[in-house]
């Protein structure tokens, strides 16, 4: 657990600016920016994400560029959640009338400050339930960190049944340690839907 809570924590933070940004260049008039974003959704999303890890850890020392397994997790779960969860970011704001952006500049607010004082709170009371999924389902993805020698709690697992030959047991166990911390997760998640919701009908 030394390794997994804080891998997961640091890539979805990572990840979550990296995908506000990427949805910000989406739906900004600058074509560039545009295609940038797109590509780089794209590829992520139509590439496994095991994919991604051996190329980044794997591959690229074949060009001269060596990461260690820990930041080479981070930097493919990182790409990995702020791909997925720019498009939930996306599909929040457009989901926003667009009377709200009217309001905001017949107040005299730039782009800026209706994005940050009226836009982005409507949006992020949309976001929390996919993106709270998709927070879990990164706890239970970073098992795939032990591909690339990050000894996290699955590559431990993986250890420890070599060496005693408990196979089921063991992997047992595990799947017991992630299922208690996802099941933990959505009683959040449930939580914190019910005060926005409530926050919301006010």
């Amino acid at each position: 657990m030394f390794y997994t809570i804080p891998l997961t924590l640091i890539t979805f933070s990572i990840g979550l600016v990296l995908a506000i940004l990427t949805a910000l260049a989406r739906l900004s008039n600058v074509k560039l920016l545009q295609i940038i974003a797109r590509v780089y959704v794209s590829a992520i999303r139509g590439t496994p994400l095991l994919v991604q890890l051996f190329i980044i850890f794997y591959g690229l020392p074949s060009v001269g560029i060596t990461i260690d397994p820990f930041p080479a997790a981070v930097i493919g779960f990182s790409l990995n959640v702020g791909a997925y969860a720019s498009e939930i970011i996306r599909s929040a704001i457009l989901s926003i009338p667009k009377g709200q952006w009217e309001a905001a500049y017949s107040l005299g607010m730039s782009y800026t400050q209706a994005l940050k004082r009226i836009i982005f709170p409507q949006a992020a009371r949309v976001s929390v339930p996919p993106l709270s999924n998709t927070f879990i389902s990164l706890v239970k993805d970073t098992s795939l960190a032990s591909v690339i020698l990050v000894s996290e709690m699955f590559r431990k697992a993986q250890e420890i049944a070599s060496m005693n030959y408990e196979v089921l047991l063991i992997y047992t166990e595990a799947a017991l340690i992630y299922w208690v911390i996802c099941f933990l997760l959505s009683i959040l998640q449930d939580g914190i839907e019910r005060r926005l919701n409530r926050y919301i009908v006010r």
